[in-house]
């Protein structure tokens, strides 16, 4: 069973205007700038859930609003370059699903409203002013990444009690990476771990950093939650099975279909539902700096038994009994 609750970030009733944005008799216009690959009508398979929520809502693309999809193609450097097409093609509202992404728009524009659609962290990149108080242009959701990091790690040294060291992988480019390596280091002395921390540029470096990982002597890997992992995350699986390393992921798709050992995850269905809702409410009038950022409270933890076994590796049964999905 999954469970899912989310929370707005700071109290107080929010006051939602119903003054269109959009001027009246014409189709408001939507720019969703994301790293994964896809189309308005076959979007990434993790943002279907944000595409049906506006549906749900009345926005049919082509009718009763115009969606852009654009991706970079797997560079992240070509984001300033989206973000001037995305202004270029005059849309009412924005969303993001990257944080260099988030970084390019913001340069690009103060005035049309970006909805987050699932960020790492938005205080700790410096993407908004606070949770309760976003300030500027920009709203929508946090994943909680730094701390989602540390708690993945913990999970690993309780799967693999004699874990001493850990391969991190990590994509510097993105903002969100450091926060997270750092918030792992400050934890690892207490959990008595060292922590192996190579960066990636491309998946094609991933083989490599798994060979000198293996060599230097480590037990288990973790990746943190940059959108590079998730797009090479069958590659990623199989290195880990190669080199027989525990590993826990930072989403959930990596137990469930790509044969990771753990996945610690929120329930991103219900991030990117929420987040067609915030794009609902800014076009019918709502200002983003009046809507708090928006926090998970509940998440899941899914086990796959058929890798732990392959690794001939016995997880605790009190690891077990907090699984909210286990894989036999």
């Amino acid at each position: 069973m999954r469970r899912r609750a989310f929370i707005a970030a700071a109290c107080g009733a929010l006051v939602w205007p119903m003054r269109a944005v959009a001027q009246p008799g014409r189709v408001p216009r939507l720019c969703f700038l994301t790293f994964d690959p896809g189309t308005p009508q076959s979007p990434a398979k993790r943002f279907e859930a944000f595409f049906e929520r506006l549906r749900e809502l009345g926005y049919a693309n082509g009718e009763t609003i115009s969606i852009d999809y654009l991706h970079p193609e797997g560079r992240s450097d070509r984001y300033p370059e989206l973000a001037a097409e995305c202004l270029h093609l005059k849309p009412d509202i924005i969303a993001v699903t990257t944080t260099p992404g988030a970084h390019a728009l913001k340069d690009a524009t103060t005035t049309i409203p970006i909805v987050m659609v699932g960020l790492g962290d938005p205080v700790g990149a410096k993407l908004v002013e606070s949770l309760g108080h976003p300030g500027g242009n920009l709203t929508g959701l946090s994943l909680m990444t730094s701390v989602l990091a540390v708690k993945r790690l913990e999970l690993l040294k309780e799967a693999v009690s004699e874990l001493s060291r850990v391969l991190v992988l990590t994509y510097s480019v993105d903002p969100i990476s450091p926060l997270q390596v750092e918030a792992m280091k400050e934890a690892a002395p207490t959990l008595g771990v060292t922590l192996q921390v190579t960066d990636i540029k491309i998946p094609d470096d991933l083989p490599a950093a798994f060979e000198a990982g293996r060599t230097a002597g480590a037990q288990g890997v973790l990746t943190t939650a940059e959108s590079i992992f998730r797009v090479a995350r069958a590659r990623v699986t199989e290195l880990a099975a190669r080199h027989r390393l525990p590993a826990v992921y930072p989403f959930a798709e990596i137990a469930l279909e790509n044969g990771g050992l753990m996945a610690y995850d929120l329930s991103v269905r219900e991030v990117h539902r929420s987040a067609a809702d915030y794009v609902d409410r800014i076009l019918k009038g709502a200002k983003p700096t009046d809507l708090p950022i928006q926090q998970p409270t509940v998440f899941q933890l899914v086990i796959n038994l058929k890798t732990a076994k392959a690794l001939g590796l016995t997880l605790p049964p009190t690891l077990l009994d907090r699984a909210d999905e286990v894989i036999e």
